[in-house]
């Protein structure tokens, strides 16, 4: 069959996490405009999450698919995603997930798809995909840089790495370390490098830092594809939560506020919110910020922000719990900031929209990707003390440099210059990725 003249059918299989789910759906909306059809799998809670965000437009060639993972006593269904799961479970999740193989080894055999599009560490999705016969792609939805930093020590130990902005501190890597040992029934350097080693020909990247792909391409011997940003541009049906934040919004000058948020999986502690809370008190800046607890948990904003702190800020400041429209935020003319943990996902949202970051990053690729952020000119990191602490201080001196003062004049121009950038990109890199892909299928 020559796949040109018909529609190519992909079975897209994202980790459990919003940070990657959303950018897998995005490119799934690119590829269905161009004679493909996508089988999007996922737990039935994600999936929940995401039905909103495929329109009459796409619902005829993005189907979701539901992949049920096998019932453990600790992980009832609702915990079969990262978006609010408590920290201790993260291990249980990658083994349920893991074990999930015959499930969608049927899912699979029944579909019987083009191709597979499958996200990190998935070595097993790619495996049973090829030994059906089946190409499998590996799709990676963050900055690459780390994975680049990671594969340069494991293959070139003692060489001097060749890009000096990118590098971790001690207490960023006494926190890896801990992650790693949390994760260790899973042999996460192994499964790293088996799932790059298995995705067919080449590997799909959101990344726009050609140096840092060219170096990876060297580094595996693959073609390195970009794919674009993939932030979605629209803006959020706004319910009354989402009325009452732009009302609030719209009484501010342009470019007067900042957006604070730390992700869907990283809670901070109260010594944590504590610390943020007086950095924005200080910084004298307007803020709306999101702050979440993990699922279960019967804690209050209340509980945990600083005693009269609402009472102090007044009308400059908005506290929201566990939700916000991000990106209709990030929108906004008055928005003239954004702290952020530093995942991929929010950074390019950040970039795209124009609005410069204020660095504050917790684990994982996000020291990394906050190195970028600074190396590249559109933001500045509010560094912790020797001991990884945060500090207020800090927080508020780096919220008043990038939004009020002169010193942070630069920097806006330069993340307005990024944008405008990324905007006239467009859709040109979608073109090349679908060419690869048809060229994969038609090799078979």
């Amino acid at each position: 069959m020559d796949v040109k003249k018909n529609t190519i059918n992909v079975v897209m299989l994202p980790w459990l996490a919003h940070g990657h789910i959303s950018p897998f759906l995005e490119l799934a909306k690119k590829l269905s405009k161009r004679n493909f059809h996508i089988y999007l799998c996922s737990t039935p809670i994600n999936l929940s999450s995401i039905k909103k965000n495929i329109t009459k437009e796409y619902s005829q060639s993005i189907e979701l698919v539901e992949l049920h993972l096998p019932s453990l006593p600790n992980l009832p269904p609702h915990y079969h995603t990262t978006n609010g799961l408590p920290h201790h479970l993260i291990d249980t999740l990658i083994e349920a997930f893991q074990s999930a193989t015959p499930e969608f080894s049927k899912i699979l055999q029944t579909l019987n798809p083009d191709l597979v599009i499958y996200d990190l560490n998935m070595t097993w999705a790619a495996e049973f995909a090829s030994s059906i016969n089946i190409p499998a792609v590996q799709f990676l939805t963050f900055s690459i840089a780390m994975i680049v930093l990671f594969l340069h020590m494991f293959s070139k130990p003692g060489v001097e790495f060749p890009f000096p902005e990118i590098y971790m501190r001690q207490h960023e890597m006494i926190q890896m370390q801990k992650l790693a040992m949390e994760n260790s029934k899973v042999n996460m350097r192994d499964a790293f490098m088996e799932a790059i080693r298995q995705s067919r020909d080449i590997i799909l990247v959101k990344d726009f830092e050609v140096k840092y792909m060219d170096y990876f391409s060297q580094l595996v011997s693959k073609k390195i594809v970009p794919i674009g940003s993939l932030v979605n541009n629209s803006i959020d049906q706004i319910d009354e939560h989402g009325l009452s934040i732009m009302q609030w919004l719209d009484k501010k000058e342009k470019s007067s506020s900042v957006f604070v948020s730390f992700g869907s999986e990283w809670f901070l502690s109260k010594e944590e919110i504590h610390e943020v809370a007086q950095g924005l008190e200080l910084s004298k800046v307007n803020f709306i910020w999101v702050i979440r607890f993990p699922q279960d948990e019967k804690i209050s904003i209340d509980d945990v922000l600083p005693q009269g702190f609402l009472e102090r800020v007044g009308e400059r400041g908005m506290v929201l719990e566990k939700w916000a429209p991000q990106a209709t935020i990030l929108q906004h003319k008055s928005i003239g900031g954004f702290v952020s943990h530093c995942g991929w996902g929010s950074l390019t949202e950040s970039m795209k929209f124009g609005v410069p970051i204020i660095a504050m990053p917790m684990y994982n690729d996000q020291p990394i990707n906050a190195r970028i952020v600074e190396h590249i000119g559109v933001g500045v990191e509010a560094l912790r003390d020797e001991n990884g602490k945060l500090q207020s201080d800090e927080i508020a001196k780096v919220i008043r440099e990038v939004v009020i003062e002169e010193s942070g004049e630069g920097l806006r121009k330069k993340t307005k210059e990024l944008s405008e950038k990324m905007e006239m990109k467009g859709d040109e890199e979608i073109d090349g990725v679908v060419e690869e892909l048809i060229a994969l299928c038609n090799n078979k």
